[in-house]
């Protein structure tokens, strides 16, 4: 049975989101974004969005300040509910900078659902992938240019904006409604970014530089107009504050948050072609339903693929400093319940379901210590009760921030 359970749950997830979070890395800034500190002037801070904003569009941005959505991005008979921001799974092991947006038939066929444009906006950039599905796309669309929002995995376009991605041609202007393509057979991924609004979390900002819209991932609920609001909420599944998903947990000098292999390139990875940029990755962060469990979720688990664990009665992560030593997590599959203990299907609307271990499926043990505040030793154990593990074996590995 946890077999077929987790076939399920990597091809609603996976499928939902991964095919997108990838074909973001296709989307760089070809700067490093300035990140304006705590005591900068109002009028450098002013400064540093726009110009984050400009590159982040290519310069192809007028004007700051935030935007009112008017407009959900799919009807709402469309789509069942909103996933939040913060999920980890597969090769998205530090938590995802995006929302996603399931349509009421999952496996409905591609294109079966209209997608609109979410306010009078402008589109700056469309990037097509092609998979063994067919093309798909990512739309950048620009507010002003400390404010954005963007969408992934739309599986077909208007005809209009055909000849614009065939004509290289983004700078291209659309009302609140305008049909801009279709989806079907997963979800549409779906963020806002307020540059104006840097997250404060990352512990080192510059580890993101390759991904450099993420630190700037912003709160939907802040931008809807009241009526679209409450339609999102409607859907939402997420009940605990923040209701839309959080991604930045890092504590300087504590475990919990993002960690990267030291010497691989912080977020981006090596770039040497040989492995997922993410092989490098750690992050010990709450599950992104349910904040009172937490996952562990490795880049590559035991030599092999991507992992996600849940830590049995873990130590609180937040409270784990260098003078705590050497902390042992055991590690266990889980799955999201309903307050009758089922499982959560993970494709229809249930509210606040909770993360619960799956003693059948033990994972192992992983041994941390932090030796100082920004790195940590790190060894996975696999198939190995904690009980059996005393000390590092020598072969432990050692992240940054």
């Amino acid at each position: 049975m946890k077999k077929v359970w987790w076939i399920i749950i990597v091809i609603v997830l996976l499928i939902a989101g991964g095919a997108g979070y990838l074909a973001q890395r296709k989307f760089r800034a070809r700067e490093a974004v300035a990140i304006p500190s705590a005591d900068s002037s109002q009028s450098e801070k002013d400064s540093a969005a726009i110009k984050a904003g400009k590159q982040l569009t290519n310069n192809n941005c007028k004007g700051d300040g935030p935007g009112v959505l008017t407009r959900l991005p799919m009807d709402e008979p469309d789509y069942s509910m909103i996933l939040p921001y913060g999920l980890m799974t597969g090769g998205h092991v530090t938590p995802i900078d995006h929302q996603y947006f399931s349509p009421t038939v999952f496996n409905s066929p591609r294109d079966t659902y209209p997608v609109y444009a979410m306010a009078d906006s402008k589109i700056v950039d469309i990037q097509p992938r092609t998979n063994d599905k067919g093309t798909e796309y990512r739309f950048v669309f620009t507010m002003s240019c400390t404010f954005l929002y963007y969408y992934d995995l739309v599986t077909s376009l208007t005809p209009e904006l055909q000849t614009a991605l065939k004509l290289k041609k983004f700078d291209i202007d659309v009302k609140e409604g305008d049909l801009v393509g279709r989806i079907g057979g997963q979800t549409l991924d779906f963020a806002v970014w307020d540059t104006t609004k840097p997250l404060r979390n990352f512990v080192n900002p510059k580890s993101y530089e390759g991904e450099a819209w993420k630190i700037y991932t912003a709160d939907p609920l802040d931008y809807y107009s009241v009526d679209i609001k409450a339609k999102a909420l409607a859907k939402y599944v997420r009940t605990m504050a923040p209701l839309s998903g959080r991604i930045d947990y890092d504590i300087d000098g504590k475990l919990i948050g993002n960690w990267f292999l030291k010497g691989s390139g912080g977020y981006a990875g090596p770039g040497d072609g040989r492995s997922g940029y993410w092989a490098g990755h750690l992050s010990i962060a709450p599950e992104y339903l349910d904040n009172s469990a937490t996952i562990v979720s490795f880049g590559s688990w035991n030599g092999g693929e991507a992992k996600q664990w849940m830590a049995k009665d873990p130590v609180d992560p937040a409270t784990i400093g260098i003078a705590s030593g050497l902390t042992k997590y055991e590690l266990y599959g889980f799955q999201e319940t309903k307050t009758d203990g089922s499982r959560w299907d993970s494709m229809s609307l249930y509210n606040d379901p909770k993360a619960k271990v799956n003693a059948n499926e033990f994972g192992g043990c992983v041994l941390f210590q932090l030796t100082d505040s920004r790195t940590l030793k790190a060894e996975q154990f696999a198939n190995k009760k904690c009980t059996a593990v005393s000390s590092f074996s020598g072969q432990e590995e050692t992240y940054e921030r």
